[in-house]
């Protein structure tokens, strides 16, 4: 682990009251619960956050909010309590989070709150360093995370619901999930001796619809849970109309703004009083925004450090309040990232595994940059609090990893199903409907003997979907032949070619979800095949879906190496999706470290290290070449990376272990 460069870190925070520490224990199920202490605090029935005279009120003396968000659910439980003491050396006083409905109930009625999904430890840590807590409920949050926090389940409901509403089914719902998650915060409320000062209805609602009579339910549901003493707010775009349709007057609900960062601060706060009550308007930017997101096939987003920081100081200078969007940005692992769409449902833009977001506190925690410099600088002006800088993390580079092909996917294709789910119908059904939320399907079906090429087309497919055939009664003929890619973004016919077979020809459609939209009016985004596939005009029916689980890959990792030395040196490099396994050995805790694996010269898939889903990887289409590996995945001995590759490996079988990030992949024309 990074225990060694954790100590060095914690005796800089002398304002911190506990000996505080990390948690060595490499297992990733591990959660932190820390004690609540509270040295010299006020009683719980003293204890009260307010708004009056336009400013925030803590027992009874006027506070300012110099907030960032820091997001459990992006973060391994070991590191957040680094990363949170980063946030404290920056000089921020408050943490705000999302809640991720879909990571906690990743099944109707199968609740989590373990792991990373444990979100009490964390708000316990954040007040045990000192941290007041703005908490972010939903139902959705948006957050650039697979269908704006929403589990994937909803989507599969019949008749179809309508996300945020007042749809009764919708609602039934929301209901079930806030009496499991509110009651669970309530005693974490300021006034009951916790840190949360402020919870937030939906998000950013005004820039979805005008739907007034699902946010005042939601007020409701909210003091039926938490009562009345709590601070409610509302974020919303500063522009009239945005305040005007996401806003929820009569209630006493406070509403914050968010805005372009260098735009003029100040009339938008002016307007921002025209939403709240007389002298319940303190100037707030409750989405700071530090840098910004990128999708694939963009370059990384990068903003200006001392341009920031001057857009910052206009806040303050004034007595205003701010939350840094993002302090710390952390990672989307496994296939929880999300994505946007353009002017149709069509332009689907699918965003990075990183969520680095040109934070202040990079990805891997590092700080040493001139944007938290920046920051801190600025911020210690206003706060009057000064702690040391703390040390970057050791990082370590592990260098070139042979790997191994260990099988074609369809080789392994009955370890990765059960046939029990296998699903029959007439026409291809959607993802969901099968009760595949994440990853790939396989469609399958048959096509007559063909006595010339023929011609595919699916008119709508989510998202990208890999095309192969082979005869039907060949058993034993190798994998599938490769036809081609139809893409949601692209959506073009597809040649098969003349395939001699003595019976019918079996086509196979491998479709991935690269991520639910999270944004905007098409976030209704079921994944999978969602039209009629045809065949020179004929519409082909008779389908059986395959819903592939990569849970079950692990029997994968253990196999016989003599069979795959003789993989990799006797075939050929085929452009077909197929499992490779590379290990490496670190000889010593204290080599334990944060690396990063380059996947240069690959092209597409996700990849496992030690059993754990570090994300996707698409080099070929770019900006990121590396994907993050915690410390805390790692372990002394051997490790094990497992790649799923789509399409084709490095020519070299090789992966690096790098001690730096790097956003530079991608041909010049996908980047704009």
């Amino acid at each position: 682990m990074a225990s060694t460069t954790s100590v060095e870190l914690l005796l800089l925070f002398l304002l911190t009251a506990a000996a505080l520490g990390f948690s060595s224990s490499p297992e990733l199920s591990s959660s932190l619960r820390p004690f609540n202490r509270r040295h010299g605090s006020p009683a719980a029935s003293d204890r009260r956050f307010q708004i009056s005279d336009d400013m925030f009120w803590k027992d009874d003396r006027p506070f300012r909010i110099i907030g960032g968000d820091v997001h459990y659910f992006r973060v391994l439980p070991q590191y957040w309590r680094d990363r949170l003491l980063r946030a404290k050396a920056l000089g921020l006083n408050t943490i705000q989070t999302y809640v991720p409905w879909n990571l906690h109930e990743p099944e109707p009625n199968k609740w989590v709150f373990e792991g990373i999904a444990d979100i009490e430890a964390y708000l316990k840590l954040a007040q045990e360093l000192g941290f007041l807590v703005m908490l972010r409920a939903g139902p959705y949050i948006c957050a650039e995370w697979d269908l704006g926090g929403f589990p994937a389940w909803l989507l599969a409901i019949e008749p179809p619901l309508k996300l945020r509403s007042s749809d009764t089914t919708f609602l039934h719902y929301v209901e079930r999930w806030w009496a499991i998650l509110l009651p669970t915060i309530a005693p974490l409320l300021y006034q009951n001796g916790g840190p949360i000062i402020m919870v937030q209805v939906e998000n950013e609602f005004g820039s979805y619809g005008d739907d007034k009579a699902y946010l005042h339910h939601l007020v409701t549901l909210a003091r039926k849970h938490l009562g009345h003493d709590i601070v409610l707010y509302t974020t919303d775009g500063g522009s009239r109309e945005t305040l005007d349709k996401g806003t929820i007057p009569g209630e006493g609900v406070f509403s914050a703004v968010d805005f372009s960062t260098g735009e003029d601060p100040w009339p938008i706060f002016e307007l921002q009083k025209e939403y709240n009550a007389p002298g319940k308007s303190p100037p707030l930017s409750a989405e700071f925004y530090t840098g910004w997101l990128t999708h694939w096939g963009e370059q990384i987003a990068e903003t200006d450090a001392n341009r920031t920081a001057a857009a910052l100081e206009k806040i303050l200078s004034r007595n205003g309040s701010a939350v840094l969007y993002m302090a710390h940005g952390g990672t989307n692992f496994g296939f929880y990232s999300g994505a946007n769409t353009g002017q149709n449902e069509s332009d689907y833009k699918a965003d990075l595994t990183s969520y680095d977001y040109d934070a202040p506190i990079k990805e891997s925690g590092d700080v040493d940059n001139l944007k938290y410099k920046a920051l801190r600088r600025v911020i210690q002006k206003y706060s009057g609090v000064a702690l040391s800088l703390p040390p970057d993390n050791g990082k370590k580079g592990y260098g070139l990893v042979t790997v191994h092909k260990i099988a074609s996917f369809f080789e392994v294709l009955d370890d990765m199903n059960d046939p029990m789910t296998a699903v029959e119908s007439e026409q291809p059904m959607a993802m969901e409907s099968v009760g595949q939320m994440f990853g790939f399907l396989l469609y399958v079906s048959e096509l007559p003997i063909m006595g010339t090429s023929s011609i595919l087309k699916i008119q709508k497919v989510h998202d990208r979907a890999q095309v192969f055939v082979s005869c039907t009664s060949d058993k034993n003929g190798g994998s599938p032949t490769h036809v081609g890619v139809i893409e949601r973004w692209s959506n073009r016919e597809l040649v098969i070619p003349k395939v001699s077979c003595s019976s019918n020809i079996s086509l196979f459609i491998l479709v991935e979800n690269m991520g639910r939209v999270n944004y905007g009016k098409y976030i209704f985004d079921r994944k999978g095949i969602l039209s009629d596939v045809t065949v020179d005009g004929a519409v082909l029916l008779g389908w059986k879906m395959y819903p592939i689980s990569l849970d079950k890959c692990s029997k994968l990792f253990n196999v016989n190496p003599i069979k795959q030395v003789s993989i990799s040196r006797t075939e050929n490099i085929s452009a077909e999706p197929g499992f490779y396994e590379g290990r490496f050995y670190i000889y010593s805790t204290k080599q334990v470290k944060d690396t990063f694996i380059s996947f240069r010269g690959w092209k597409k898939g996700i990849a496992f290290v030690n059993n754990f889903n570090i994300g996707r990887f698409w080099p070929s289409f770019g900006p990121q070449c590396t994907l993050y590996v915690p410390a805390p995945i790692l372990r002394q001995g051997e490790n094990v990376v497992v790649i799923l590759e789509l399409h084709a490996p490095n020519p070299g079988l090789t992966i690096n272990l790098v001690k730096k990030p790097d956003f530079t992949c991608g041909s010049k024309q996908h980047q704009k």
